[in-house]
């Protein structure tokens, strides 16, 4: 795959490590060979970094294969999954998947995602829904105006919800940024 191709989400290996793209831009400037700004990360360390590539700059192609588990408990700093159709069980490292348990509820399914044969990223799905557990009353005249004020989430996640929102209401959160997306 050559840098002049890389897209938002798209994966290559450099120097022996996997990266994926999570922003690029294509510049081209006059009487200059044109360049591709990107900032990738780096799926081992979690590190991200901007680059700058030629546009003919080739990176081998990576394998990439997508598995849908669900997670059944934890053990210290091992987290156990399990495929749903071949009840195969799989043992995660907590780093790994830390991010992606915070979106945490029974029955929620993770996308897995493998290069060349190995665990590069554990993904919950795109939207989930969980209840609020705490939050600050509603105050007359607040609603005025878009207005949020700070949530807790059964998973333990927190985050800006409107103001009508209440304790015990079910919200729908996008995983992507962990924003409130509407009621559920």
């Amino acid at each position: 795959m050559e840098a002049g191709k890389f897209r938002a989400g798209t994966m290559f290996k450099m120097d022996g490590h996997f990266y994926r793209v999570v922003s690029y831009e294509h510049i081209q400037q006059p009487r200059l060979a044109p360049i591709v700004r990107a900032r990738i990360k780096n799926l081992e360390t979690g590190a991200v970094q901007e680059r700058r590539f030629s546009t003919t700059d080739y990176f081998p192609d990576v394998s990439m294969e997508r598995a849908e588990m669900q997670f059944l408990y934890s053990e210290g700093t091992v987290y156990y999954f399990m495929h749903p159709e071949t009840f195969e069980q799989v043992p995660v490292d907590k780093k790994l998947v830390e991010d992606a348990m915070q979106y945490h509820t029974d029955g929620t399914i993770y996308t897995f995602e493998s290069a060349d044969g190995k665990l590069m990223n554990v993904s919950p799905p795109t939207f989930v829904a969980l209840t609020v557990v705490e939050t600050e009353p509603s105050v007359a005249g607040d609603t005025a105006r878009n207005a949020m004020k700070n949530a807790k989430l059964e998973s333990g996640l927190e985050i800006k919800v409107p103001m009508f929102v209440s304790s015990g209401d079910r919200v729908k959160v996008d995983t992507r940024d962990a924003t409130y997306a509407e009621r559920a």
